[in-house]
């Protein structure tokens, strides 16, 4: 772990992007395996362990209810990731359909649903999900969709900008003259030319709804318990942050370590993606 935090700050844009895909990974094992890597119980109370700190028994010390701080983390990655995943490859499915039908057919009706779409953007993503959460009940699904909903019209503004750039290429020109319809084209000789731009934009989808997640959590509009949070644990800690910093400080560095993952690691695929020269016909 130490030497993943220390690429971060002097490696090369190598070492980052190694190092951002080892802390994803880890995040994702942790989702995955749960309580089998987990050193205790996350929800089990221990009266005699109450705010303990840091030591051989508890490395990342209790709670005040006495659960394991450190097994909570664990716990809570397989909600942070559900939650950003599932959020974004929503968002992503239902905006790239919008950006596709927009840039292709165009028109009035394209129009007015990209001006919608550029309302919705005028909303910051957290006021937007807590909006939606408040209106619709906290639950899991809610929080996953209000988050779809941030991210469809950022999918199909960029999708359509794409679109209307590539649609003028010849080969899109070719397969109009040989009378491929329009769904054709868009699947067919459309989409896979934005495929990369769409892998970057959702590696920084999936670590804003980490953090959007965490901070509906925060302000009690995230998952319910008994769900594991980090956003809820930053808060409970919040409380104690003076006679148990640890709690707070464990679910911030969580926070903040896999949401910069995921940045760099959109960084470092950009970056390799924009090496590679574009397709100039369908499909890669």
């Amino acid at each position: 772990m130490r030497s993943s935090i220390r690429a971060f700050v002097s490696g090369s844009r190598g070492a980052r992007l190694g190092a951002a895909a080892a802390l994803v990974g880890l995040a994702l094992l942790c989702a995955l395996l749960g309580a089998r890597v987990a050193p205790y119980d996350p929800l089990r109370y221990d009266a005699r362990a109450i705010l303990r700190g840091p030591s051989g028994s508890h490395w990342l010390g209790t709670d005040p209810l006495g659960r394991d701080v450190l097994s909570q983390l664990v716990g809570g990655a397989r909600i942070s990731l559900v939650v950003g995943v599932v959020s974004v490859g929503a968002g992503l499915a239902i905006g790239t359909a919008v950006g596709l039908g927009a840039g292709v057919f165009g028109g009035r009706p394209a129009g007015v649903l990209m001006r919608a779409m550029d309302a919705l953007l005028v909303f910051p993503s957290l006021v937007l999900a807590m909006a939606i959460t408040a209106f619709l009940g906290v639950s899991l699904w809610n929080v996953i969709g209000a988050l779809a909903v941030t991210f469809v019209p950022t999918f199909a503004v960029v999708v359509r900008g794409e679109v209307l750039s590539l649609r003028e290429r010849e080969f899109v020109a070719s397969a109009w003259a040989l009378g491929a319809g329009a769904g054709r084209v868009m699947w067919r000789h459309l989409l896979p030319n934005v495929s990369d731009v769409l892998l970057v934009q959702a590696s920084v989808g999936i670590g804003a709804a980490i953090l959007t997640e965490a901070s509906l959590s925060f302000l009690g509009l995230g998952v319910p318990p008994p769900a594991l949070s980090w956003g809820r644990m930053l808060r409970e800690g919040y409380s104690y942050l003076l006679i148990a910093p640890w709690i707070s400080i464990a679910a911030g560095a969580a926070i903040f370590l896999v949401v910069l993952a995921f940045q760099l690691l959109s960084d470092g695929l950009g970056d390799v993606l924009a090496g590679r020269a574009r397709p100039a016909g369908p499909g890669h």
